[in-house]
């Protein structure tokens, strides 16, 4: 009996690390250690995402979780920066088969569930154990050989199913040569993430002067929050093949910078980059508004044109005076010399006067 024993307890440590090491490995924002995001006026961004990652050595399977839920997978570059040698990876899979109620009974369907019901008349909890047939329009459950049309009570199940995740989540094979933890930089194109600018001016009394201030709005709606992230906005329209995605990239040039302002403006390629000088979070459904300029004291001008038609001097005289609409332009150089000096992306810019009572 004491040698058998002992080779049962020896066969179990021989079974149990390989049990171990089919395990996939896990990745959450936890491990993040930076994040950068560039968004494009064309309602994408590029989010570079880098995390320190242990993994077992030799080949196995990592979920990288927390990405965009409207990411694009064909368009996801992932390597190792200290040791890109020792990881490869083999395939690739975008998990977004997301829990909700309707999936997990989808699972169990021609399975046994338990039904709790609260009877109010007796004032206690009731159960009753179902076989659910269906889950399509109506559920259909089989309890003591007889068929219900729909149950009232809440459903509970035994356990979770497998292959269903509660976020989006990138799911790699790879082949591991280190026993090192990795710096793993994970870059991908996500759709529904956009940005645009908004300027006031305000006028001074005599008209010759004003100031300006710039806002930058970021829609996020990507399905991921971006935290303490670095974040680039790029002015311009970007050529985009339908049938192929690009990988977007962004280059650090040195320029000028303009008086009061959080962003540094580059230029790169047919494109301005706007770099923000702080990281800054950046949360899934949210709407961001940040400084882009402050500027006070620019010179501007005043004109008044007139835009004159050939009817007006064609026309025949009808005793009426024919009047023409006089439009009022206010223009301003764009230069260190006037507090300015940054090219300012497009926008909508409002005009404002401040009048004897110093009111808008």
């Amino acid at each position: 009996m004491k040698h058998r024993y002992g080779f049962v307890w020896l066969l179990a440590v021989l079974i149990l690390p390989g049990v171990a090491s089919g395990k996939a490995s896990k990745s959450d924002w936890n491990d993040q250690t930076s994040v950068m995001v560039t968004v494009y006026n064309s309602n994408i961004g590029l989010v570079k995402d880098v995390r320190k990652i242990k993994l077992p050595k030799g080949e196995g399977e990592l979920r990288f979780m927390d990405v965009a839920s409207h990411i694009m997978p064909t368009t996801v570059h992932a390597v190792s920066l200290n040791d890109p040698d020792a990881l490869s990876i083999l395939e690739q899979n975008y998990e977004y088969d997301l829990i909700n109620g309707r999936k997990l009974l989808d699972k169990y369907v021609g399975k046994k569930i338990k039904i709790v019901n609260w009877n109010q008349f007796q004032d206690r909890k009731e159960s009753v154990e179902a076989i659910l047939l269906s889950n399509n329009d109506d559920q259909i459950y089989k309890i003591d050989d007889e068929i219900y049309l729909g149950h009232p009570g809440y459903k509970v199940l035994p356990k979770l199913p497998e292959n269903l995740i509660a976020k989006p989540t990138l799911t790699w094979l790879y082949q591991n040569g280190s026993r090192k933890a990795h710096s793993l930089e994970v870059s991908y194109l996500t759709r529904n993430i956009s940005w645009k600018a908004d300027y006031v001016l305000v006028l001074n009394k005599a008209d010759v002067a004003a100031d300006l201030s710039g806002w930058v709005t970021v829609d996020n709606k990507s399905g991921a929050t971006y935290r303490d992230a670095r974040l680039k906005l790029v002015a311009g329209d970007v050529n985009r093949v339908k049938d192929r995605p690009g990988v977007l990239r962004s280059a650090m040039a040195e320029m000028r910078t303009v008086k009061r302002k959080q962003f540094k403006e580059k230029a790169f390629f047919e494109y301005h980059i706007y770099d923000l000088q702080r990281k800054t979070t950046v949360k899934d459904k949210q709407t961001k508004q940040i400084r882009l300029l402050e500027a006070s004291d620019i010179k501007i001008r005043k004109t008044l044109l007139v835009h004159g038609t050939r009817s007006y001097f064609r026309s025949k005289y009808t005793g009426q005076e024919l009047k023409q609409p006089v439009n009022v332009y206010i223009g301003f150089d764009n230069s260190e010399t006037n507090h300015l000096g940054m090219p300012l992306p497009a926008g909508t810019m409002r005009l404002y006067k401040a009048d004897d009572d110093r009111s808008l």
